[in-house]
């Protein structure tokens, strides 16, 4: 919403520029065309000698003509500078009275002149990831207005060149990747349903290998409409799982799924800030997905012995949910670029054992797809504070009684 009164108030500023670069032209050239008018007025009032005013006739004869004539010169150059007086009036009055039709035709012209621009504008901001076989094909001679719409064009056609292989690129990266899947899930079948009894051990094996296959294909789903989702929100409706989720409840589940790597570390968890009023709209896989690596983050970069605080909370019509740990001071300066994939600050960020840098990285892209927003904050005694705002909702959570 910013962006795009940012961007009506720099067209509003061109418009006005336009308007007054008019309305000062227009203005120069009054004060000449007035000066010139004066000027030349003033030159062609300049008194006439007498004709025989220095003649051989007496001056006793001429004395009594001389007077009237200089009692009538007197009384032309009076009137003389009452018309200059009252033309130079006239003159300004008519040059103000121009100077505010000249602008007002000025914004006008410059309306017409900036109108195919709005209309590119528009057009362009209509236009997204989901309809990008559009073209804006503005009509008209071939101008500078022209090959700006044509080069829009020529661009939209690249990006949804580029849009389609993308596409066609997760489509056959999901086949491929379904394919082992399946084939590892036949042959649980297939072992498990042998005539000769299976161990018991290989029983729960072969169901706790289902239960996690069918999260590795529930979490590819995911990932697959959060590939399409990039380019703009997730979608109201078509979208399989979406839901009302309770942030507080995925993070407790993401800390009892946990529960083993937290007890290896020997950290302690703070989650007495749990509200349920925390609810937003979204995937629960993904979500769930989300609030995991945020508590995996939290064990994996924090130090034995250490702690996490944990906390969810509805305010200003969003969800709120905070990670925060302990640890080793983090440079402030390069926190953000921990939510970038394969990215790792600290010294105990670098071995591969930690981690593939993907966590936070993926946190970010569940959190834009939901609308949401992200911050890292490192903490001035040492340690990271993570805290996912998202969309507030109003209805009760995916299993939730009525």
């Amino acid at each position: 919403m910013g962006t795009l009164r940012h961007q009506e108030v720099r067209a509003r500023t061109v418009r006005l520029r336009f308007t007054f670069l008019y309305a000062v032209l227009f203005l120069v050239s009054g004060i000449g065309l007035l000066a010139l008018t004066n000027l030349l007025a003033g030159g062609m009032s300049e008194s006439q000698p007498v004709p025989g005013q220095n003649g051989s006739t007496p001056q006793s004869s001429l004395a009594p003509a001389q007077e009237r004539i200089r009692q009538l010169e007197s009384q032309l150059a009076d009137i003389h500078t009452v018309q200059s007086r009252q033309l130079l009036m006239g003159s300004l009055i008519a040059l103000v009275v121009m100077v505010v039709v000249s602008i007002v035709l000025g914004n006008a012209v410059a309306g017409r002149v900036l109108r195919p621009l709005r209309t590119i504008t528009s057009a362009t901001r209509r236009i997204s990831a989901d309809n990008l076989h559009e073209r804006l094909e503005v009509p008209g001679p071939t101008d500078e207005v022209k090959e700006l719409a044509d080069t829009i064009d020529g661009l939209l056609e690249r990006l949804e060149a580029s849009f389609a292989a993308q596409r066609r690129f997760v489509a056959n990266a999901s086949h491929e990747l379904r394919t082992p899947l399946t084939t590892m899930r036949a042959s649980l079948d297939v072992a498990v349903a042998k005539p000769e009894p299976a161990p018991p051990q290989t029983v729960a094996l072969a169901d706790r290998l289902r239960t996690e296959l069918d999260q590795v294909d529930r979490l590819l789903e995911g990932f697959l409409v959060l590939a399409r989702a990039q380019h703009g929100a997730l979608p109201d409706r078509g979208l399989p799982d979406r839901a009302a989720v309770s942030l507080g409840d995925l993070v407790s589940e993401a800390l009892a799924t946990h529960a083993a790597g937290i007890a290896a570390k020997n950290l302690t968890v703070q989650d007495g800030d749990l509200h349920d009023t925390a609810l937003t709209q979204g995937s629960p896989t993904l979500l769930a997905r989300m609030a995991g690596n945020l508590i995996d983050n939290a064990i994996a970069h924090n130090e034995d012995g250490g702690w996490i605080r944990v906390a969810s909370h509805a305010e200003d019509g969003s969800a709120h949910l905070v990670v925060e740990t302990g640890g080793p001071l983090l440079d402030p300066g390069h926190i953000a670029r921990l939510g970038e994939p394969f990215q790792r600050l600290a010294a105990d960020r670098t071995g591969s054992e930690t981690g593939s840098g993907l966590g936070l990285s993926i946190v970010t892209a569940v959190v834009a797809a939901h609308g949401g927003r992200l911050d890292l904050l490192a903490r001035p005694e040492g340690g990271l504070r993570v805290t996912v705002s998202l969309p507030l909702a109003t209805a009760a959570p995916q299993g939730a009684p009525a």
